[in-house]
């Protein structure tokens, strides 16, 4: 098989920290110099340039939150979401991507979504999913959450759904007995054997979550509540959560809108100021899922979706808008993220021997060019690689 070569010139690079500028050198889809002036002449082997002068080079993102085969569907069968396209991702910078269920559990399954998880990693990026539903008993492929992350390549962790009225109302003795397999699943495994939990507007916030904490023996690493800026409350919730060390995801909105009184920065602006460190803070798109508001009588009142490309965007606010610095920025898209699936020694960062997952940016912050796994699947804005059937 050929070798495949990228030398990346000149670029200013971020890991996400930033190094200042260097070449990259990229073979066989991993990271394997970074370094001032690569000279592989004496290889004598073909290579592909590119001149990375006027751009910042950045760790591909990895969205750990996204309805890969569509969710929706809370108003009726013509309000089911269309799966995600493999150029929507590429558009958004993604390199790697962690498929889930959503509110609709029955006519979705789990085996559709390993399928499609399969299919996104044969066209080019990484991709995972979790096994679990919103439902309890939750969805398996196998006879167990333990055996699906155990056996099954794609499957890392497992999801559940906690105050939400769309979803079983999980007790201490569900979460702990869940939770337990994942870690265990994850051991025997080599995995990360983490619960995302739904987080939905009930009440009870996150009560039974630090309830199960308390009664239980699982290290808090295992957990990742999601969707925690949906108000002040939760939000002041996860921030407790994360200060006992941790982690929690916030959603990605262009705006503030009916789910979420709070976007992605300002919650993190508000954490940070809280006292959570920023290393504990992850933020996904939830793409190509719905939203949906309900009035006091419990009836419909909006439905809509998610961009996946909403990631990118709030990324790309924060820095521009906001002033956050773009190392602080894009840690929770990628470092961040890396560290919470159990993916931090070959993704998250630019780092030799590394995955070549590889986010080029112009001097706006916008995506000029991707790289996943060493192949170009964008470059110069143009798009190179499609689903086979776009």
């Amino acid at each position: 098989m050929k070798t495949k070569i990228v030398l990346f010139r000149n670029g200013d690079i971020y890991t996400p920290e930033s190094i200042g500028r260097k070449d990259i050198l990229v073979m066989n889809g991993e990271i394997v110099k970074i370094d001032n002036n690569i000279d592989i002449s004496g290889l004598k082997l073909d290579y592909d340039e590119f001149d990375a002068t006027c751009y910042k080079i950045l760790p591909g993102i990895i969205d750990q939150h996204v309805h890969i085969i569509g969710g929706g569907g809370e108003a009726g069968f013509a309000s089911r979401i269309p799966e995600v396209k493999l150029s929507t991702l590429i558009a958004g910078g993604v390199t790697t991507v962690l498929g889930l269920l959503g509110t609709d559990g029955t006519t979705r399954d789990l085996k559709t979504l390993l399928a499609k998880s399969r299919s996104l990693t044969a066209h080019g990026i990484t991709s995972y999913i979790l096994t679990g539903s919103y439902e309890i008993p939750t969805q398996t492929i196998t006879e167990s959450v333990k055996s699906d992350i155990i056996l099954l390549d794609h499957v890392i962790g497992v999801k559940i759904a906690m105050c939400d009225h769309r979803a079983s109302y999980v007790t201490v003795n569900d979460l702990a007995k869940i939770a337990s397999d994942a870690r265990t699943a994850g051991m025997i495994g080599n995995k990360a054997g983490i619960v995302t939990i739904h987080t939905g507007y009930g009440k009870e916030k996150l009560d039974v979550l630090f309830e199960t904490l308390e009664k239980t023996n699982i290290p808090i690493k295992h957990f990742i509540p999601t969707h925690v800026n949906r108000n002040q409350d939760i939000l002041m919730d996860a921030v407790k959560f994360a200060k006992m060390g941790g982690f929690i995801d916030l959603t990605a909105v262009p705006s503030k809108d009916y789910l979420h009184d709070l976007t992605a920065g300002e919650a993190i602006r508000e954490s940070l100021a809280c006292g959570v460190p920023l290393e504990h803070i992850t933020i996904s798109s939830d793409g190509n899922g719905s939203w949906s508001k309900y009035d006091k009588k419990g009836h419909l009142t909006h439905i809509g979706t998610s961009n996946p490309n909403n990631l990118y965007g709030e990324i790309k606010h924060m820095v521009i808008e906001m002033g956050f610095s773009i190392t602080d920025a894009f840690k929770p898209v990628t470092s961040n993220v890396a560290d919470v699936l159990h993916l931090n020694n070959h993704k998250g960062k630019i780092k030799e021997g590394y995955d070549a997952d590889l986010l080029v940016l112009d001097n706006d912050m916008n995506i000029d060019s991707l790289m996943a796994m060493g192949h170009f699947l964008k470059r110069h804005k143009k798009h190179l690689k499609w689903e086979m059937f776009e």
